[in-house]
């Protein structure tokens, strides 16, 4: 093999994750297992108790993070073909630049220069969105994306309602409570936490109005908060309805099998339960001059039907 036909192959097993090819699906379950020792070691350092264990720990952190470099320097080496209309370089940059690529790096880039921010390090836990590479064209992740892009515009309304009625909540409880509760409601900013908490239905109760009016206010932005949480909500349900209905008239209609019922067909002036029984198929549809009907067990087939079948 040449050094081209090695570097499509190393592409197709890191990055294809097809299902069929041994190799391409060991890297997938391998870089699965790393990603979790990777993860669970990260957490299990953190317990005093085990403390006699950390060298392990640092071990094992040491060996993954050096499997994260090496699998980025291959995406790297291999980034023509996941940019096949780019040049070489032009399709390199493209990956840094890409979720993937910064996601990568910020991965690998804690280990060597951030150890002391648990921030940084925390995202090695991106990593585990690896695991959903999943090689069929629709899957639960890429409906979750697909609804989420196409309804984007209105949960970016949704959530710019929510801002407001979250400040909008803040200034009114700081003009009636900062007077009993100054310490609390110092300003109008300093209740956002207790507009966020009230807003989203979750109420800590670590701050809360004492006077009659305050309570009052609560109590309707309490009610304002159930319906606010459920404008998202609903609109990312619809999406999903929306999504999997297409996605199973899509699936439907790729199956479906037509038929024009000619003067020799032995369908001709027969029932469709009849048909279905002596032929195991299902009828779906028939179409009639330009009238299109579900098929019913009764109906009767007739010549220059349209039928549509499974």
């Amino acid at each position: 093999m040449n050094k081209e036909s090695v570097k499509r192959r190393v592409f197709d097993i890191i990055q294809i994750g097809n299902q069929n090819d041994l190799p391409s699906r060991a890297f997938d379950i391998g870089l699965v297992c790393v990603i979790i020792l990777n993860i669970t070691a990260m957490f299990l350092e953190t317990f005093q108790e085990l403390a006699p264990w950390q060298g392990v720990f640092n071990g094992i952190e040491s060996v993954t993070v050096l499997l994260f470099c090496v699998e980025y320097i291959l995406r790297i080496w291999t980034a023509e073909y996941l940019y096949p209309g780019l040049s070489r370089g032009k399709a390199i940059l493209r990956f840094l630049r890409s979720y993937d690529g910064v996601i990568d790096l910020l991965t690998i880039l804690p280990f060597f220069f951030l150890s002391g921010f648990v921030a940084f390090r925390l995202l090695r836990v991106v990593r585990i969105f690896h695991l959903f590479r999943i090689n069929s064209q629709y899957d639960s992740f890429n409906v979750i994306r697909s609804v989420l892009y196409e309804k984007r515009n209105q949960i970016a309304s949704s959530v710019f309602i929510i801002i407001i009625l979250m400040l909008a909540s803040s200034l009114f409880m700081y003009s009636v409570e900062h007077e009993a509760q100054p310490e609390a409601f110092r300003n109008a900013l300093s209740g956002i936490w207790w507009s966020v908490s009230t807003l989203l239905t979750v109420g800590y109760g670590d701050i809360y109005p004492v006077t009659l009016l305050g309570k009052a206010m609560a109590i309707v932005i309490t009610f304002l908060g159930v319906g606010v949480v459920a404008i998202p909500t609903g609109i990312i349900s619809a999406g999903f309805v929306e999504q999997y209905s297409r996605l199973q008239q899509e699936n439907l209609t790729g199956r479906l099998k037509t038929v024009t019922i000619a003067a020799d067909s032995a369908w001709q002036n027969r029932e469709v339960a009849d048909i279905e029984q002596e032929f195991g198929i299902d009828i779906v549809l028939i179409k009639r001059r330009d009238k299109v009907s579900a098929a019913k067990a009764h109906f009767e087939i007739r010549l220059g039907d349209q039928v549509a079948y499974l």
